[in-house]
């Protein structure tokens, strides 16, 4: 047809589609009855429309149809860890992420086999070591002169002492070590995933990770060794709030161009995304697979370059073929069957979600400004400023999930009561506490349903 049937209808304003929806509410208030109000302090409101923009969205940046598969894999043996990451590759994993737990791992063993010119693979330390940064750059570069490996490595000494209370040797050193490798690979990372697990609301998830990447830039600034070169990794966790967790990240791409154009650096950055532990629960555990499908596609239509699921069982058991196999599959499935990778920008233009990115972006642009304010983020985590205002959030979230206005099906609503555990349990999946001397306050991880499944588990 060459006429366009839009044309024979006129337009409805915002005004009048409130207007009809006031009228069918027959005398109930609109704002008590549809606007929903989250923690984040956004109203959600019933209807969004294009009259309440001044400007319309521009196009976002990301490229949904090139994020990638990732394994996760602890590496405490080299060989053990070779073999599993030839199985997660052979299987459809597009990208390997390997926690390495000891600086004497052999390099050679680890990558024996592994064509790091096809497989991008992210490394992260219990250690840092600028020595061994540059053995596994030299091993992997003799082996692939012809072309560039995708070896990236993730330093964050602010995000270890924010989680252990402690610095991994002291400030100087760790400042020292943490130059070295950065002029070696131009690479450092945020693990802004540790802020969402322990209870952080998404405002504070984006302005912590905003004040955090802004205490390296203030430091590299400092040395004159800020460049454009430098290549920034944000590691985040998706919560079950699924279109917001969209506009969390599309926000969270926002935020950086912003601050990272101030200090005349790369303004794109690479995100890996994982599902967050946080509202993952043992009893009824397969319902963590839909939980975690849920959180992927989130990620994926926000924009993160990498996925990295979280197996349904590991919170309780030790890391197996088959778990990590299902995890991979879910990602495989979205990939290669849901078609999940066709369009660049899937969330573009659909005003709800350019609303709450606008709003989440508002939102903690404030608060990182008020953070560097007074002090600045290091600053704030020594004081326990940044740590009780997340219980604060956290204690809130957990009230709620006790009075069952948050909801994990089969933990809290719906249990089944014949479900057993006790002998199921390959893990502790319940918070640890180490008597320790810290320089800080650590950021506790903690789960919602924990509380609850140690009085089940009791009774078992």
């Amino acid at each position: 047809m060459s006429k366009s049937l839009f044309k024979d209808f006129e337009s409805v304003s915002s005004k009048a589609w409130k207007q009809k929806i006031q009228v069918d509410l027959k005398g109930a208030d609109y704002n008590d009855t549809l606007i929903w109000k989250t923690n984040e302090g956004i109203n959600v409101k019933p209807f969004y429309h294009s009259d309440e923009f001044d400007v319309l969205p521009e196009v976002s940046n990301s490229k949904a149809s090139q994020w990638k598969i990732s394994q996760s894999i602890v590496v405490s043996d080299a060989k053990t860890a070779n073999a599993s990451m030839l199985e997660a590759i052979n299987r459809g994993a597009e990208h390997l992420l390997l926690h390495v737990q000891s600086e004497t791992i052999v390099i050679e063993d680890l990558f024996y086999n592994i064509d790091v010119s096809q497989v991008c693979i992210d490394i992260s330390c219990d250690f840092i070591s600028e020595p061994f940064v540059k053995a596994v750059l030299s091993t992997v570069k003799d082996s692939y002169r012809e072309v560039q490996p995708q070896i990236h490595f993730q330093t964050d000494i602010i995000g270890h002492i924010a989680k252990t209370g402690n610095w991994y040797n002291n400030l100087r050193d760790d400042h020292h070590k943490l130059d070295a490798i950065v002029e070696a690979t131009h690479q450092i990372s945020v693990n802004v995933d540790l802020y969402q697990n322990a209870g952080a609301t998404l405002v504070q998830q984006l302005a912590y990770s905003m004040a955090h990447v802004n205490e390296y830039l203030n430091h590299f600034k400092s040395r004159n060794t800020c460049s454009d070169a430098l290549e920034v990794t944000f590691n985040i966790a998706t919560g079950s709030n699924y279109f917001f967790e969209i506009a969390k990240i599309r926000a969270l791409r926002l935020l950086w161009s912003t601050l990272a154009s101030e200090y005349g650096v790369n303004t794109s950055c690479r995100i890996i995304a994982t599902p967050s532990k946080r509202n993952k629960t043992i009893y009824d555990y397969n319902v963590n697979m839909l939980r975690t499908t849920t959180e992927c596609m989130s990620a994926i239509l926000g924009g993160a370059n990498v996925i990295c699921n979280l197996p349904y069982d590991a919170l309780f058991h030790n890391a197996n073929e088959f778990g990590e196999r299902i995890s991979r599959n879910q990602l495989l499935v979205l990939k290669n069957e849901s078609y999940f990778n066709k369009v660049d920008n899937p969330a573009d233009g659909a005003y709800y979600i350019e609303n709450i990115t606008d709003q989440l972006a508002q939102k903690a642009l404030d608060l990182f400004k008020n953070i560097e304010a007074n002090g600045g983020f290091l600053s704030q985590l020594k004081e326990g400023t940044i740590q009780r205002k997340i219980k604060d959030c956290a204690n809130t979230e957990q009230l709620d999930f006790d009075s069952q206005r948050i909801v994990l099906l089969g933990t809290n609503k719906h249990p089944n009561v014949t479900d057993k555990m006790s002998d199921n349990l390959e893990v502790n999946p319940f918070l640890k506490i180490e008597k320790r001397k810290t320089l800080i306050e650590p950021i506790i991880e903690k789960r919602l349903s924990e509380k609850l499944e140690i009085k089940r588990l009791s009774k078992e």
